[in-house]
């Protein structure tokens, strides 16, 4: 079963431009589907490394790519008003001609909400904003009228974006997590793609069917959300070499954990076992930004068994 292929990378682990640009290259040249990124302004543990501010990133890839998808897997509300959001989001999907997915959070690094004086919320007050951070998000969107909505946390009075989105309702919104109370219920009202993060194929296959029922118990068609999954690659070209990157972890362990273990022929095994659980598209994380040697190989050996 074909399963499509993307990058994901950490943009608080030493993103700069010169490697953000290298890493869009390969992206495009290497048939990856796509290219995302975290939003973080730093790691939840130190040392501090650069990263570079998202949207400003976006807005460079939408002009220096063609062919690759790629967005935010997410960006917190807690950053920015979800109205600014959006007014960015559709300036950059415009101009990448269509390729954003906007994938979208509540926050949860407290490291960064307390360095940068960011207000992250108690668990139940936080996935309120984000909720109705995705209401003003959608109505923006998605309506060609000018919007009224008063909330606890936004409010939007005969609002509306201008121009409007090349794309009908705009860029596609993507929500992250495998909470089965709040997140796949935000998913199956919200959501044009769900990605699951860090979980083995058996329960994939249960969170998804889970969105599948409240997709049904919301009216809306299963095939109205995509399903991806973003996941962790410990990959080397030989054994030796996956040896070496392990440092002593257990690669069983690790592929319980859903992560990506092994030379091309087992990871290919791996992916198809997800694919075979209904994923549609895999977000490989990639740690290593200056490996491009062995992202090479990871394309060359690995995408062909996929397709």
């Amino acid at each position: 079963m074909p399963i499509e292929i993307a990058l994901m990378i950490e943009g608080q682990n030493g993103l700069t431009w010169p490697r953000w640009q290298r890493l869009a290259q390969a992206a495009e040249d290497l048939g990856f589907a796509g290219l995302y990124r975290s939003d973080h302004f730093t790691n939840a543990n130190p040392p501090e490394k650069e990263s570079l501010e998202l949207w400003i990133s976006l807005a460079w890839l939408a002009s220096h790519t063609k062919r690759i998808e790629f967005g935010p897997l997410v960006s917190p509300v807690s950053f920015r008003h979800p109205a600014l959001t959006a007014r960015m989001a559709v300036a950059v999907d415009d101009l990448s001609g269509g390729r954003l997915q906007l994938g979208l959070g509540a926050g949860w690094q407290e490291r960064e909400h307390t360095m940068f004086g960011f207000d992250l919320l108690p668990v139940k007050e936080r996935f309120q904003r984000f909720t109705e951070g995705l209401e003003v998000v959608t109505r923006l969107l998605r309506s060609d009228t000018p919007v009224t909505w008063i909330g606890e946390y936004y409010q939007l009075r005969d609002a509306i974006l201008l121009p409007r989105p090349q794309r009908p309702k705009g860029p596609p919104i993507v929500i992250g997590g495998n909470g089965e109370k709040r997140t796949l219920a935000l998913t199956a009202q919200y959501a044009d793609e769900w990605n699951a993060v860090f979980v083995p194929p058996a329960r994939f296959a249960e969170l998804n069917a889970k969105l599948d029922e409240l997709l049904a118990a919301a009216g809306r068609p299963r095939a109205a959300v995509r399903r991806s999954l973003m996941i962790g690659s410990v990959f080397g070209r030989d054994n030796a070499e996956v040896e070496r990157l392990l440092a002593g972890r257990d690669r069983v362990a690790l592929r319980v954990r859903g992560i990506l273990v092994g030379t091309a022929n087992e990871v290919a095994e791996q992916i198809h076992a997800f694919a075979e659980a209904g994923v549609e598209r895999i977000m490989v994380q990639w740690l290593e930004l200056d490996d491009l040697d062995r992202l090479e190989a990871f394309a060359m050996q690995v995408l062909p068994q996929t397709m």
